[in-house]
């Protein structure tokens, strides 16, 4: 079964518009993998407005599933992840004022850089996965960085989903076959939901874990989270 890491920084989002404790973010963690989530995700940032530094080190010593740290490796993130040692680390190249991430890696650009921030995280014991768009071509670069995932980013299929599915999700599959080969791990994230999961789910081949936030969060206003939570196993359970 593929997992589910429910990424929490929306929690944080609505905590820091009020300030305060509520609703908390630890407690949401706690609550999320009780509920059967396999993993819970954050995404900090250097300005601090969802998920802080404090956050990221308070949440380490209450995910007992996995617990996936994304972000841009500037220095100050490296060192916070090798410090807290989460069991995945995801990289992402998005801009500091970034509303969201919007494009995975260049690897081939970017190989020198990527092979070096890897090798500190690899020598720490903490798997890497590298965000990246679904592009086949790019996936020989993905392993030469020596990462142990790519995680697909899946905005476009997202967006094309209700139009044209099959053609949406055509060079994720083309590019999670290619990622076969090299021997990578296959991850996915961005504007996945309850709508567009289960046909992701069940055409991407060798599909590990998908990384869920906005559109779980949202959904559970309506639904209540543990019914939320419940509802995305489902649509990721091979029957």
């Amino acid at each position: 079964m593929t997992k589910l890491s429910v990424n929490i920084n929306k929690i944080a989002t609505i905590r820091n518009a009020r300030g305060g404790e509520t609703p908390s973010v630890t407690e949401a963690a706690i609550k999320i993998q009780e509920f059967g989530a396999h993993g819970i995700t954050i995404h900090p940032r250097p300005d601090e407005r969802h998920i802080t530094r404090k956050d990221v080190y308070d949440l380490k010593p209450l995910v007992t599933t996995e617990y996936n740290i994304e972000g841009n490796p500037h220095r100050d993130f490296i060192d916070m992840v090798l410090e807290v040692k989460p069991e995945q680390v995801t990289l992402v190249p998005d801009a500091d004022d970034a509303i969201t991430s919007n494009a995975g890696w260049d690897c081939e650009k970017n190989m020198d850089f990527l092979k070096s921030v890897i090798t500190e995280f690899k020598n720490a014991g903490i798997r890497t996965s590298i965000f990246l768009d679904p592009n086949p071509e790019m996936v020989k670069f993905a392993a030469e960085t020596g990462a142990d995932r790519i995680e697909l980013y899946t905005e476009a299929y997202a967006s094309n989903y209700s139009t044209n599915k099959e053609e949406a999700i055509k060079p994720y599959i083309e590019t999670a076959i290619e990622a076969e080969k090299f021997g990578l791990g296959i991850n996915a994230g961005h504007d996945l939901s309850l709508e567009n999961l289960k046909y992701f789910a069940d055409n991407i081949p060798n599909l590990l874990e998908v990384s869920i936030g906005h559109a779980l969060i949202s959904e559970a206003l309506y639904m209540g989270m543990e019914n939320t939570v419940q509802a995305y196993l489902k649509r990721l359970a091979k029957w």
